[in-house]
């Protein structure tokens, strides 16, 4: 039973978008490292407004091409807002 569970934690979310736990992770861990290097970028930028100016802004509009445009459409129960408070 625990097996289980604990498999299901590893493969639940990654099943839901579409992702093998393997894939899954090198994404995530893409997605952090480009995230960890815009943030340090932008920090920089703010002492030093000449540089990378273009750098934080940019890598919002790829990540977000990489997650969302890409994405392949997801079954219709895990669109649905009906588990949403209102």
């Amino acid at each position: 039973m625990l097996r289980m569970s604990l498999a299901r934690a590893f493969t639940e979310h990654p099943a839901s978008v579409g992702e093998s736990y393997t894939r899954h992770c090198v994404c995530a861990f893409g997605f952090g490292a480009r995230m960890v290097v815009a943030g340090i970028a932008c920090m920089i930028h703010a002492l030093l407004p000449f540089l990378f100016v273009r750098t934080g802004s940019r890598a919002i509009t790829e990540l977000n091409e990489r997650m969302i445009a890409k994405r392949p459409p997801l079954p219709h129960s895990l669109t649905s807002t009906s588990r949403l408070p209102s």
